[in-house]
């Protein structure tokens, strides 16, 4: 209950008064009751005020202190750990001590609930019971007012304004009723003297209040900082409980990376600061967060992306990003410079990705710290008028509709934030708030720079119709206004911009004359309405968002057991991580594959890439030199350049060659696996591509091998008749393989023949018959005097034109590169059978080699062949050797360092991992998760109630 000091009781004078007037005649008595009753109605009204903002600020107090005592964790283990009795009854003198300073007005505890309502009860009495009493007096004395005596009220019925006249004859009248002044104007000045003093005790009062509260918020900040730097240091035992706003913030998060659009389920509350350019949007927040945390620029665009800021109560004022576990200590400047820097490049490296000047891209930011407001906060960019040939064309529209779709979650509370220096019909963002809440359920009005309205404003009504809803046509919930720097001094400190702030709101024209309420100014206000606002809505709301995952979570269950009935539920990262390992498993195989089996595929691969070069650059060349002499010189000459040039080399690509396949062979027979899963094949075929890509050849392998190779290639002696009937069989099998492809070569040329016509139904096309034709002009020069075999490699000019007329003459045109083409494939199989049969009779003439014995047969294509095998077989070896012991295990490396690529590039894996099961299986998570986190959010918020 409220109790007043009789001592300090402005009544009884004026009650004496009235005592005073019984003497004086009944034409004055009543114009002299009307003065007194409107000077009692007066006096007793602005006690009122005065009474009712203590007892006010008296139970917020209390109400705080409730709060905060409700607020903290839960700490029934640390009984242990707490501070000695002396400590705990020291605190408790402090507040009693508190008590003690404030005990003109005292709060019985069992009525404290209903204090605000017996207080609005007596004031609705009283107003009833003085306005019935000079009503009775008005009409009594009507006759005798004059015409310039009136009474208006505002819109709150407080004020009383009169004019000059009737303040003049009320006054004369009250001096001859107390018989002491007889100066009216005199009288008039005292009265106003008294209601200047009257609000100035009001203003001080309040003040007073205000300062205490802080106060004590000092002296329990070291305990509530000891309490959780303990409840650290147990950590080993027990965590601690989450902060209930980390909790919702981990909430939130969790709904942006899944629904970025907020579209479909992210209907949780949060604040969303909007306001247009240069309004004040970012120092509104970082008065908040007791910090400059944010980039400053003179006049442009510096919010370029949603930042998401979550503060949070803690011992150390810190402030850390969602993606980093680096923390900035907010009370270092260099570390709040660091800060800017990190925030501003954030933003351009989301600008740059986007291609566009603003970016939707959400930079989560959390600041904790002692004392502050649990809320979540995104700022957003500010709205502009017009574009500068700098921005992107759609710029405007894109900061636009970015905060329209903000806002357009039913439950965003809106912090519309209005400059107050400018003409109010200049604001952009009171339309577009309008459009958004036109009701006004979610809004709150912030007008910032109030010291510079003030300053600049010819009208100071102006403010206080903006401050009261009726200058814009938007509605919200509550007006603040706030200050939130001193006139272009950036680099003032937060606690310097506060005092400024509370200085200029003490002393402020607007504040003293009633047309700013008390609780509509300075940010800590606010930021205590905009906390209470938001959690009032969170706990409206955040049983219902759990109920649509829970509908939402049995709905995706059911779709992947309808489809999906006998595999399990891997999301992309456990399906990339079996994968992962199945990809290990096959290089592992790599050291299971014997050193034969390696030789023997570099052997083949390597005489597939080199077949062609020897016959056609080395064999052939020499062979039809028609010399024993002459052939030797030529291959020693053509295998040296080839050994010095581009054999290593090409060797080497080989040995990549030969892993990679040898891999991609185990990756294939994998697949005939009933175990296979086809939704892995492009993420594997991707990582050996990307592997080998990667993967060089051990830089000195070329030049190793060039001296094996040069080394083997020089000797000409075979050892033995095992090698010598080795190196038979290698050119024999050679010159078969090379034989067949030219025969398929020269049929392909003129087409089928007669068998193919008649039983295969196969007919040559103009060309083939052109060359059928050149085929048999050729064939007959040839079988001409039976010197087929001793033909030199290339028709002579005459043979040329005998062909030709011979064509002519039959009517056909032929041209010189047809007759030559045709004649080069008519020589070369001519030429590797007369090549062939000498090779089978060269079987026997080892002897006659090894004894040095000129004969008929001349065996030199056996030697060359044979140096060609002794040098396929000392280079496989060699790669073998390096494949087993270096190539397979820097490859190993590569693939498991491209695998930790991919890992981390999640957009490369979901190209790689596609399809309807694994978005399904990935939503199924997602949702699970939060679903979780929000049962867990609703049992911590539960247990705070």
């Amino acid at each position: 209950m409220l109790r007043m000091n009789p001592k300090r009781n402005p009544v009884r004078p004026i009650l004496a008064s009235v005592v005073r007037l019984q003497s004086i005649p009944l034409v004055h008595q009543r114009g002299l009751a009307m003065l007194v009753a409107r000077v009692l109605r007066s006096a007793l009204k602005l006690r009122y005020i005065v009474l009712g903002g203590a007892a006010a600020g008296t139970v917020s107090l209390h109400q705080s202190y409730q709060n905060w005592k409700d607020s903290l964790p839960d700490t029934s283990w640390l009984k242990d750990l707490m501070p000695p009795p002396e400590k705990i009854d020291a605190w408790q003198g402090s507040i009693i001590e508190f008590k003690n300073k404030v005990k003109d007005f005292e709060i019985d505890p069992e009525t404290k609930a209903l204090g605000q309502k017996r207080l609005g009860e007596f004031r609705h009495w009283f107003d009833q019971r003085l306005d019935k009493a000079i009503k009775a007096t008005e009409d009594e004395t009507t006759a005798h007012m004059s015409e310039e005596t009136h009474l208006t009220r505002n819109s709150n019925g407080d004020a009383i304004v009169m004019s000059p006249g009737v303040l003049q004859r009320m006054s004369v009248a009250a001096e001859k009723a107390a018989g002491k002044i007889h100066n009216p104007a005199e009288r008039i000045e005292s009265l106003y003297a008294r209601l200047e003093s009257l609000q100035d005790e009001l203003i001080k009062v309040q003040l007073k209040y205000q300062k205490e509260i802080e106060k004590l918020e000092k002296e329990n900040k070291e305990l509530r900082k000891q309490i959780l730097l303990r409840g650290k240091d147990v950590q080993t035992r027990r965590n601690i409980k989450k902060s209930l706003i980390d909790m919702y913030s981990e909430v939130l998060d969790e709904l942006v990376d899944f629904d970025s659009s907020y579209r479909s389920a992210d209907h949780l509350p949060r604040v969303v600061v909007v306001g247009d350019q240069s309004s004040g949007k970012t120092s509104v927040l970082e008065m908040i967060a007791k910090a400059r945390i944010f980039p400053r620029g003179a006049g442009e665009m510096m919010t370029r992306a949603p930042v998401k800021v979550t503060l949070s109560e803690g011992p150390y004022h810190i402030a850390q990003f969602k993606d980093s576990s680096r923390e900035f200590d907010l009370t270092k400047e260099t570390d709040l410079a660091d800060l800017r820097r990190e925030v501003e490049l954030r933003m351009m490296n989301s600008v740059r990705s986007s291609g566009k000047t603003v970016s939707d891209q959400v930079i989560s930011m959390t600041v904790k710290g002692p004392g502050l407001s649990r809320m979540v906060l995104v700022d957003l960019p500010g709205v502009i008028s017009t574009q500068t040939i700098e921005m992107a064309d759609d710029t405007k529209e894109s900061i636009l509709q970015m905060s329209k779709q903000y806002m357009s979650n039913p439950n965003a509370i809106i912090l519309c934030i209005q400059d107050g220096s400018v003409d109010a019909e200049r604001s952009n963002v009171t339309d577009l708030v309008s459009q958004m809440d036109p009701h006004g359920r979610r809004t709150i009005f912030v007008l910032t720079k109030v010291d510079l309205a003030e300053e600049n404003m010819s009208n100071p009504d102006r403010i206080q119709k903006i401050l009261s809803g009726s200058l814009f046509p938007m509605r919200a919930l509550g007006y603040f206004a706030v200050v939130t720097g001193r006139g272009g001094k950036a680099s003032d400190s937060i606690d310097q911009i506060k005092q400024h702030e509370e200085n200029f709101f003490r002393n402020s024209k607007l504040f003293k004359s009633g047309k700013i309420g008390s609780t509509q100014v300075t940010t800590k206000n606010l930021s205590l309405a905009v906390s209470e606002c938001f959690w009032k809505m969170v706990r409206e709301t955040v049983e219902q968002q759990a109920d649509g995952f829970k509908a939402m979570r049995f709905n995706l269950e059911t779709e992947w057991k309808n489809n999906f009935p006998r595999l399990r539920e891997l999301d992309r990262d456990e399906l990339y991580e079996k994968a992962r390992g199945e990809i290990l498993d096959e290089v592992v195989n790599l050291s299971q594959v014997s050193a034969k089996e390696w030789e023997e595929l570099i052997t083949k691969k390597l005489w597939e890439n080199m077949s062609l070069h020897v016959f056609e650059n080395i064999f052939l060349p020499a062979a039809q030199s028609g010399s024993s002499n002459t052939f030797n010189t030529a291959v020693d000459i053509r295998l040296k350049q080839w050994a010095e040039q581009k054999l290593p080399s090409k060797c080497v690509e080989v040995g990549w060659e030969v892993l990679r396949d040898k891999f991609c062979q185990f990756l294939e027979s994998a697949k005939a696996s009933k175990d296979h899963d086809k939704i892995f094949d492009a993420l594997k075929a991707s990582v050996v591509d990307e592997s080998f890509k990667r993967h060089q050849w051990e830089e000195k392998a070329p030049e190793v091998l060039r001296v094996i190779q040069l080394n083997t290639l020089e000797d000409r002696s075979v050892h033995d008749k095992g090698q010598w009937d080795g190196a038979v069989k290698f050119l024999e099998q050679c010159l078969k393989d090379r034989l067949q492809a030219s025969k398929e070569f020269l049929h392909q040329m003129v087409g089928p023949g007669t068998f193919e016509k008649w039983l295969k139904w196969r007919y040559p096309s103009d060309s083939q018959q052109l060359r059928a034709a050149v085929k048999s002009e050729i064939e007959a020069i040839l079988n001409n005097g039976g010197n087929s075999d001793k033909h030199a490699a290339s028709l002579s000019p005459e043979e040329i034109t005998v062909i030709k007329k011979n064509l002519e003459a039959r009517g056909v045109k032929v041209d010189l590169d047809t007759i030559k083409t045709t004649w080069f494939a008519i020589y070369r199989q001519g030429f590797l059978e007369k090549s062939l049969n000498k090779a089978f009779e060269c079987k026997k003439g080892y002897w006659i080699y090894s004894r040095g014995v000129e004969g008929e047969i001349d065996c030199n294509e056996v030697v060359l062949f044979w140096r060609i095998q002794q040098m396929l077989k000392v280079t496989s070896n060699a790669l073998r050797q390096q494949v087993v012991n270096r190539e397979a295990r820097r490859l190993e490396k590569e693939i498991k360092e491209v695998l930790e690529d991919f890992g981390q590039d999640k957009d490369k894996v979901c190209q790689l991992l596609t399809g309807k099961r694994v978005q399904l299986a990935e939503d199924l998570k997602r949702i699970r998760q939060i679903q979780d986190k929000l049962e867990e959010f609703i049992r911590a918020l539960n247990t705070e109630k």
